[in-house]
């Protein structure tokens, strides 16, 4: 387990209790995750406070000044509120003599100081039970206990607690043999799913945590600090001053680390730090560490800001910083690179007139393969970028069903006698062209491919693979066939175009965005949380230029021709086309315009 504080910020040593490697780093969009949380912790103005007597409240000053002599005790208990300063057990750490704003001590003279122990705990923890720090600084010579008179002075003591275990939920996937109904599923978590149903909520422990005191002398005014700072600005009710800034810091802590609280565990170690923190770092802390943004997303989405976050510190933490900084300049190309993808592809169909050279069937296929993609992803743990790509991936496709064909409400024929029937008719360029002729031949063609193939894997699937339900077994079933077989679906476009002898009438900007978006998406495929089918399907679209024959424009060969009506010439340049992606469909790889 690592420090809660990185090595190149702390200096101390760090303490290797467990925990695998570190993921990969996933940073893809962290200017963008960056931005949007930006604007949803944009609090309202801080509004400028007076006194009962309507004068603006004079600025306060810090209760401990600088360089003052402090005692530290930290105490662990599983009461929320602590009064128990007699159990001796209850005391995990005594520090005496710190100096306030002392940089230059410690070990590693950086003013830091480190703990380390287990912690006992009773039944009740280990049964889901909550275990709380209570940490008091004090001015030297005092105590927190306000039992005793004589060394207990109100500003004299700054209190802070929290909760130091995590609850986290452990979903359960029961999969089978749907025709057996056996599984290769640990039989002690079939039966913990028995038990408590496909969610768990399990306490979890992490054994490093950090206590900064901020080194701040600012003269803050009640009521008018700025969030999210104002939630640890802590101002006494009669002198007006405020305490020093206790921060729990735990942002270096990775969740992978976190390990669950269970019956067999007695004790928990625990390895305590206290530094101190510059205020302008304590700012961007406190600013990370707000978790407001993301509650109306709900528990769920909140689960997976944590998981994102914490691909964010693993790239902080373990990836070359220049490497870092390509990584996020290639992340805002991906995404303008999506967006201008999906600009030009509607562009492109709103303003299309004619028809001719168009596959209207790929069109209606591409809506059946956009929402089994979006159907599985939603039915598999999937990050919620994704989701929401592909959903308006499957917006896009529904929408050119509209100007592909024409779409009518039949309010005579109605269905169930209650809705108006749709009906699709031919646009009259489609069918005066010879294209429709063309389209008809190259699916019958193609299913005479598709369907077999569709036959032998749904067979394979369902005998060797292990399932959810039946429902999970259609949609892996159906997605596993689209990414393994369907560039096959290429071909009715690719049989209008050699028919035509022309690709004039293909998006060949809206291809062209694609095509590079593929490249970046092989290098993040195996970074953002996804189903393995849908890295396995992103490293294929990566592939097709490699397995695409090279057209040689110098002696192209029939029927290449033709298709990219290619005059024939002496002419010694060799250019490699991904012919695999002339189609117009969602994922194009299509890297080159077309040969002049």
């Amino acid at each position: 387990v690592q420090s809660p504080f990185p090595s190149f910020l702390s200096g101390h040593s760090t303490l290797r209790a467990g925990g695998g490697t570190a993921s990969p780093p996933s940073s893809r969009r962290i200017f963008i995750i960056w931005a949007i949380s930006s604007w949803f912790r944009r609090g309202p103005a801080p509004q400028e406070q007076s006194s009962a007597g309507g004068t603006p409240r004079a600025p306060s000053r810090n209760l401990f000044p600088k360089d003052t002599l402090m005692d530290l005790y930290v105490y662990i208990s599983e009461h929320e509120h602590f009064t128990d300063f007699n159990v001796s057990s209850a005391l995990f750490w005594q520090k005496r003599d710190l100096v306030y704003g002392d940089w230059t001590s410690g070990e590693n003279a950086d003013g830091c100081y480190e703990h380390y122990g287990e912690v006992d705990i009773s039944q009740s923890v280990q049964q889901n039970g909550s275990i709380y720090i209570h940490v008091y600084f004090t001015k030297s010579g005092f105590h927190p206990d306000p039992r005793q008179k004589n060394l207990y002075r109100r500003l004299a003591t700054v209190h802070t607690s929290r909760m130091i275990n995590k609850y986290k939920r452990r979903r359960f996937q029961k999969t089978k043999n749907l025709l057996t109904g056996e599984t290769e599923a640990d039989p002690e978590m079939i039966k913990r799913a028995e038990d408590y149903g496909p969610v768990e909520v399990i306490s979890h422990w992490h054994p490093n945590l950090t206590i900064n005191m901020v080194d701040d002398h600012t003269p803050w005014v009640k009521g008018s600090v700025p969030p999210p700072l104002d939630q640890y600005v802590k101002f006494d009710a009669i002198s007006g001053d405020y305490y020093p800034i206790l921060y729990f810091n735990d942002y270096w802590n990775l969740q992978k680390d976190y390990f669950p609280i269970n019956e067999t565990l007695q004790r928990l170690p625990f390895r305590l730090s206290f530094c101190p923190l510059s205020l302008w770092r304590w700012q961007l802390y406190a600013a990370q560490s707000t978790k407001s943004p993301w509650n109306f997303l709900g528990e769920d989405l909140y689960e997976q800001s944590d998981e994102e976050q914490d691909s964010v510190k693993v790239a902080l933490l373990e990836t070359n910083p220049y490497l870092l900084a390509l990584t996020i300049i290639v992340s805002i190309v991906h995404s303008i690179f999506e967006f201008l993808a999906f600009k030009n592809d509607i562009q492109f169909w709103n303003s299309r007139q004619s028809l001719e050279g168009l596959s209207v069937r790929s069109v209606f296929f591409g809506v059946f393969q956009s929402l089994v993609v979006l159907l599985y992803i939603l039915d598999n743990e999937t990050n919620f970028v994704v989701q929401v790509s592909v959903f308006i991936g499957l917006l896009i496709d529904l929408w050119k069903i509209t100007k592909v064909m024409d779409v009518r409400l039949d309010r005579e024929n109605k269905v169930a006698g209650m809705f108006p029937r749709v009906t699709f008719k031919d646009k009259s360029t489609y069918v005066e062209s010879s294209t429709k002729v063309y389209d008809d031949m190259a699916f019958r063609y193609l299913s005479w491919i598709l369907f077999p193939l569709l036959g032998c894997y749904a067979v394979y699937s369902l005998l060797y693979l292990e399932h959810k339900g039946w429902y999970s077994w259609v949609l892996s079933m159906l997605y596993g066939f689209l990414l393994t077989f369907g560039f096959i679906t290429m071909t009715p476009q690719l049989f209008i175009n050699y028919k035509l002898k022309s690709v004039a009438h293909l998006p060949w900007r809206m291809l062209t965005y694609k095509a590079l978006n593929t490249f970046i998406d092989d290098l993040f495929a195996f970074v953002i949380k996804m189903p393995m089918m849908y890295r396995i399907g992103c490293l294929r679209d990566g592939m097709a230029p490699l397995r695409s024959p090279v057209v040689s424009v110098a002696a192209p060969p029939p029927p290449l021709q033709a298709v990219f009506h290619v005059p024939p010439g002496p002419l010694s340049v060799v250019r490699s086309i991904p012919l695999c992606r002339c189609v117009g469909q969602c994922h194009g790889d299509l890297a080159a315009s077309p040969l002049p």
